[in-house]
């Protein structure tokens, strides 16, 4: 029976949401190489979340997909899928994978989801169509599909029956705590052709298809991950799943302080936290020179370095502990503290210096979505990010820390030395500072009103920006402005008219004329 793939077929092949050693593609039915690869991803050596293999797409020397694909003739799909049924049966124990039969430029194609199995170890012949069969156990190392021997046996063996916690099953939750909009609206996010079909499905067939539901079919259970995403209240059953921002004015020695608290579905939570530190705690300073044409400018903190703590803290912190994640700001840094800290195996020399590769994550299927999203990039990214914006931002390095017992990670960013010495008047020269929407436009705000010369649709203005997720910028980028009566809609009374357009406002271009900021986008 084939189901659709809850993710986006071109973004798949592509590998735009699904990292390429987590993708084998096979250009033809292989049973042999399948089933071991199949055996490989059920046995999820490093807790990545199982992979793809997709039948009838070749691929060049270097693991990228060749279009357009080859494709499976029609009158080999469904001895395809009876030879596969039998041979799935021959892994121990049994081990199934999503399928789902697909059309792509033309061509039909067999993808199988094979996400990491809840009974591992698995092993598998090393060919299903030898008469005398020799079983093994099976890893991906890298983007390749190895026997586990030696070291890595006896490590796959430790990890009998211990699935990580996001992809277990949770006991006290039931179907009724899944919420079906909040799959369908994720599906939708995603380009996911399972979205068109999601209303027509109950609540736990679309579960089931989307693999956060489980269990026999007279006694469902909901897995943990889709409680994280797809319940509206998660902090019911994992406590203090929440993003505590706490803003010090005084610095953290001082009496006053400021607090917001953030819970819901994690990627709601995500956005919300991010969108409003964005708003109320970052700061553009513009610093104009006569002596040349170019104005100077910078943040106090960069909102990709940002971005990438809070997700990262998201990603990787426990939800067995009762510990929310902290973001603490003061006019001199801003923390990201999360629970517990990095595994023991990373050293954090290597952490610091944006080398660290986990061996082992503690949530497979968080990072998933995650990604699927557009909230992260890939695996083990997020510090390099960090170290990168923040240089490029003219900051001083961010700072790691962690105790002997891996107990916590601690992320600071400290404020741009400038931005502080700003703060206390020690700067000269004429400076223009720019404060989120409320008070001024972001970088990227900017450069939106600089170039709406003329009407311009969604589509043109995500291309300026280089943007490829609609909902994230029409939430972070547009709507402030329209909000803030900088641009306005060229058919407000039909907002989601295929010809909507966007134009500049009498205060967007008088702000433009106030910040002296010319069309072209250099200053004058």
């Amino acid at each position: 029976m084939t189901s659709k793939l809850p993710i986006n077929l071109d973004d798949l092949l592509r590998q735009r949401t699904v990292e390429g050693d987590r993708i084998e593609y096979k250009a033809g039915w292989n049973p042999d190489a399948i089933v071991r690869t199949l055996c490989a991803f059920a046995n999820d050596f490093e807790n990545l979340g199982g992979g793809y293999i997709v039948i009838g797409q070749d691929c060049d020397a270097n693991g990228q997909p060749v279009f357009p694909p080859v494709g499976i003739p029609a009158n080999q799909l469904d001895k395809i899928q009876r030879e596969l049924l039998g041979h799935c049966n021959l892994i121990q124990p049994p081990y199934f994978p999503m399928l789902s039969v697909e059309v792509f430029e033309g061509r039909n194609l067999i993808v199988l989801w094979a996400p990491g199995g809840q009974n591992r170890p698995y092993k598998a012949p090393a060919a299903v169509t030898a008469k005398h069969k020799v079983y093994q156990y099976f890893i991906r190392r890298y983007s390749s599909t190895v026997e586990a021997r030696g070291a890595d046996e006896r490590e796959l063996l430790s990890l009998t029956a211990t699935v990580p916690f996001d992809d277990r099953f949770h006991q006290a939750a039931g179907i009724g705590d899944l919420s079906p909009r909040l799959m369908e609206e994720f599906l939708r996010e995603v380009g996911s052709d399972l979205a068109g079909e999601a209303r027509a499905l109950s609540t736990e067939a679309l579960g089931r298809q989307m693999n956060v539901v489980g269990g026999p079919q007279e006694a469902p259970l909901v897995k943990n991950v889709g409680l994280l995403f797809f319940s509206e209240h998660p902090h019911q059953f994992f406590p203090a799943t929440q993003i505590d921002v706490v803003w010090f004015p005084e610095g953290a020695g001082g009496d006053r302080f400021e607090e917001k608290i953030f819970q819901g579905p994690l990627a709601r939570m995500t956005r919300e936290s991010l969108d409003y530190i964005q708003r109320n705690y970052l700061r553009e300073t513009v610093i104009k020179h006569p002596q040349r044409a170019e104005a100077e400018r910078f943040w106090n903190f960069p909102y990709a370095a940002i971005e990438e703590a809070v997700v990262n803290a998201v990603y990787h912190r426990s939800y067995e502990e009762r510990e929310p994640i902290e973001v603490r700001i003061t006019p001199d840094d801003l923390v990201v503290l999360s629970f517990p800290g990095p595994d023991r195996s990373i050293r954090m020399e290597d952490l610091r210096a944006g080398k660290a590769v986990s061996r082992r994550y503690r949530n497979r299927r968080i990072g998933e979505f995650l990604k699927e999203l557009d909230l992260t990039e890939g695996r083990s990214t997020g510090i390099p990010k960090i170290l990168k914006v923040m240089k490029e931002n003219g900051s001083p390095a961010p700072e790691f820390e962690s105790d002997d017992g891996r107990t916590h990670l601690l992320i600071r960013l400290p404020v741009h030395t400038r931005a502080a010495r700003l703060a206390a008047g020690e700067v000269t020269g004429e400076v223009t500072p720019q404060v989120g929407t409320k008070s001024g436009p972001s970088r990227d705000q900017v450069l939106i009103l600089r170039n709406l010369a003329q009407d311009m649709g969604i589509a043109e203005l995500m291309a300026l920006l280089e943007r490829s997720n609609r909902t994230k910028f029409r939430d972070q980028v547009l709507s402030p402005l329209i909000d803030a009566g900088l641009i306005e809609m060229t058919i407000p009374d039909k907002p989601q008219s295929s010809k909507q357009k966007y134009r500049l406002t009498a205060a967007g271009r008088a702000l433009l004329e106030q910040h002296a900021l010319s069309q072209d986008g250099t200053d004058v």
